[in-house]
């Protein structure tokens, strides 16, 4: 574990003040949060789910409305005690959680099972989740997904899938009983890693095997390179995905 833990500072920097209005404005945009939600904070290890988790508790202190959040980690079971970490980091920080260890990673990642690992882990990951939510009585479960995840998806779903669709910021499921939300849907992953860094979250090392193996992995390096280019490609993606033009379409 890198870093150290966030500070109560008062005074909020250009970044984080822009990181507050960007996942504000996709709050209010799509009512993704309102008075009593019990939200589900679906935390992974990684600095976007911790960002999301530390912002929606900050926020609870200036919104006019009341909710309730708990933070909910699915251990994959990669590494038998890798969650400790993390659940001592939730325990200093006063979070409610709940930690629900697995077999899921090795299952995907097992012999009969090598030619997309991704697709089942994401599949099972998924369906525990959708379950401790409903466990834990939440009515919302908010993922850290950000604008880069969007995108990437819209590609991952076109070029392996024949369809044009991707994550979208709001979404009820189950005939409404549980929706789920995506605040940080307008944000750069790149300023949620820089105000990660700026309070000091701390980081581990991403334990999957398929980390650098992935489809989507592959089209992160694809953008990458093409944004090096022309910095603008990601914000013009994200853009055309409300400016359809049917009649140019099949």
């Amino acid at each position: 574990m890198r870093g150290v833990y966030p500070s109560s500072r008062r005074t909020r920097s250009y970044l984080e003040e822009e990181v507050i209005r960007q996942m504000g404005r996709a709050i209010h945009r799509y009512r993704q949060i309102e008075e009593g939600d019990r939200i589900g904070v679906a935390i992974s290890g990684g600095v976007d789910s911790l960002t999301l988790l530390h912002l929606l508790t900050e926020r609870k202190k200036r919104v006019p409305i009341i909710y309730e959040l708990v933070a909910i980690h699915i251990h994959l079971g990669f590494d038998q005690e890798g969650y400790r970490p993390l659940e001592d980091y939730l325990l200093r920080r006063g979070y409610r959680y709940r930690i629900d260890v697995t077999e899921i990673g090795r299952i995907a990642h097992g012999t009969e099972n090598r030619e997309n690992p991704c697709f089942l882990c994401s599949r099972l990951r998924r369906k525990r989740l959708f379950e401790l939510a409903h466990q834990l009585g939440c009515n919302k479960v908010a993922l850290a997904h950000t604008r880069d995840d969007i995108i990437e998806t819209l590609l991952l779903n076109m070029f392996y899938s024949g369809e044009m669709s991707t994550m979208v910021p709001f979404l009820p499921l189950f005939g409404g009983v549980l929706s789920i939300i995506r605040p940080f849907a307008f944000l750069p992953k790149e300023k949620i890693l820089q105000l990660a860094s700026k309070m000091g979250l701390p980081t581990w090392e991403n334990s999957c095997p398929s980390i650098t193996r992935s489809k989507r992995w592959e089209i992160r390096e694809m953008l990458k390179a093409m944004t090096a280019k022309n910095p603008k490609i990601m914000g013009n993606i994200l853009r055309s995905l409300e400016n359809i033009k049917r009649d140019y379409l099949l």
